[in-house]
């Protein structure tokens, strides 16, 4: 039985393997990807926001996205199927820190009652591991290690810093741990450029579909260097609202663009539960 109902698909693109039959039932039809058009991942991006634009409450305890999305049932599905579906997830360290300290970036994570299917469709149809590679993206190094992504048996975690977050990490014990790497690159004022991590992860970690699950900084990095192909938004029925003090970002923060400037998308697909709004867009312009 579907759990969302498809009102449009655009998505002509038949490149790509089909999904199970049992998930395609659940989604509501296919999902396919095309390959990324250079020597780097395919990014997709995931996000949940409020009918205002927020995509987090900030507060403690209540800063994550499920309860932007009330715990929506489909939301939780389609994110997991979106991680199922790559072969790394990349966050950046607020976003873990806002996060439990028991999450996992896994596919069964946010719907576990589709564990078997998550995992016969990564590991029989797309021949990947069973679990995606979560990507830490964090420049100080100052990260929680005794959270549960870096001491779960048959999860792998990478950590891309900066040299001066490496030694952070290193006197921390993260080299330790066997299933973290760390991973060094140039930063310019404390920020690593999102091309360079891209090409670390292609050439030497493999990745070829890469899911941005933010935050909002993060996010706004790999937009304004034209490597986002896809873009899932869930719209959440509700207002957030800000006053002049309230701390509540958007979907970008700490990038704007100018008009003509202004990265564009075309709308692929449309979904519905209950009140719940899923939409998939992919980028117009030319990415590099």
């Amino acid at each position: 039985m579907a759990l969302v109902r498809t009102l449009t698909d655009r998505d002509q693109d038949q490149s790509g393997l089909p999904l199970p039959p049992g998930l395609r039932e659940l989604y509501d039809g296919d999902l396919r990807f095309r390959n990324s058009p250079a020597e780097r991942p395919f990014v997709i991006a995931n996000f949940v926001s409020t009918l205002d634009g927020v995509v987090s409450y900030e507060i403690k305890g209540q800063a994550g996205g499920s309860t932007v999305s009330g715990s929506d049932t489909a939301d939780g599905f389609i994110m997991g199927l979106l991680r199922a579906s790559a072969d790394a997830v990349i966050v950046g360290a607020r976003t873990v820190h806002d996060a439990s300290p028991e999450a996992l970036w896994t596919p069964e994570y946010t719907y576990p009652d589709a564990k078997l299917l998550f995992r016969e469709y990564r590991v029989n149809v797309l021949h990947k591991p069973e679990y995606p590679l979560l990507v830490v993206v964090s420049g100080s190094g100052r990260l929680e290690l005794e959270r549960a992504i870096f001491r779960t048996p048959g999860m792998r975690t990478a950590v891309i810093t900066t040299s001066a977050g490496s030694d952070a990490l290193v006197r921390a014990g993260a080299t330790k741990l066997p299933s973290v790497q760390i991973h060094a690159l140039d930063a310019k004022c404390g920020t690593m450029a999102p091309m360079a991590m891209l090409r670390l992860l292609y050439a030497e970690l493999g990745v070829r579909r890469l899911l941005h699950e933010g935050g909002p900084t993060l996010f706004g990095q790999f937009l304004g260097a034209e490597v986002v192909d896809e873009f899932f938004l869930t719209l959440s029925p509700q207002i957030a609202g800000r006053k002049g003090d309230t701390i509540r970002p958007g979907l970008v923060e700490g990038m704007e663009f100018m008009p003509d400037r202004a990265p564009g998308f075309q709308l692929l697909s449309v979904k519905q539960r209950a009140e719940h709004l899923y939409l998939r867009y992919q980028r117009t312009q030319a990415t590099r």
